[in-house]
């Protein structure tokens, strides 16, 4: 859809903290703190992303503290039995590390990051040096778009598109993120796609139908004949 711009890199942050692969364990700590953050990206000296190093990765050195290696609990979690002696970086991070890039669509950053659990996804070039970050809650933004910015991109890219002869009476009408679509149009077959369509457009939160074919009374007619 041509009206609708939200990438990756519209909503990512840009400035970024990160560490080296030869970060030491308190280094990431304190870093953590200091940023409130949850995870950071580890490169390599050209500012490629090598990996991700997150609280997940580090609490294992605290978990294991009294364990005892022999049990066989522990010795089914062999990869955070090796964090919990790690001490860089290089030995923490998760690698290698999912990424996204700017030009990347906002559902399929969301995909990735389903996909791998994750609160926040290192945004890379071609050549995966680090770019940005986006957060689950960067993505969270476009459901903030104004209604009537809604109902505008709506009209343009599915009324204006499918109902070429009838256009001019649907109506559009957008509630907190809530479309409604209404009117008589002259082929209810274009009603599912018109729904589809129209819940793709980002920072839409629903879609009502209430599209009518020829001879069919709209339901808001039949509502008002009722209270009349």
């Amino acid at each position: 859809m041509h009206h609708t711009p939200h990438i990756v890199g519209d909503v990512m942050t840009r400035t970024v903290v990160a560490v080296g692969p030869k970060a030491g364990f308190k280094e990431i700590v304190g870093t953590m703190e200091r940023w409130n953050v949850s995870a950071l990206p580890v490169l390599e000296g050209d500012g490629r992303v090598v990996g991700v190093v997150s609280e997940a990765d580090l609490l294992p050195k605290e978990e294991f503290r009294d364990a005892d290696p022999s049990r066989g609990e522990q010795m089914r979690r062999l990869d955070d039995l090796r964090k919990a002696g790690g001490a860089t970086a290089g030995d923490l991070m998760s690698a290698p590390a999912l990424t996204v890039g700017k030009e990347a669509t906002l559902a399929q950053a969301a995909r990735t990051m389903a996909r791998g659990s994750l609160k926040r996804l290192p945004v890379v070039d071609s050549s995966g040096r680090l770019q940005g970050i986006v957060s689950r809650c960067d993505l969270l933004k476009v459901f903030l778009r104004p209604d009537e910015d809604l109902a505008k991109e709506v009209r343009a890219e599915v009324v204006e598109r499918l109902f070429l002869v009838s256009r001019e009476s649907v109506e559009v009408t957008v509630v907190d993120g809530v479309v409604t679509l209404s009117g008589r149009i002259h082929d209810t077959a274009l009603v599912p796609l018109a729904a589809r369509l129209a819940r793709a457009v980002e920072g839409v939160v629903d879609v009502e139908c209430a599209l009518v074919g020829p001879g069919v009374e709209p339901m808001a007619s039949r509502a008002a004949g009722a209270r009349s």
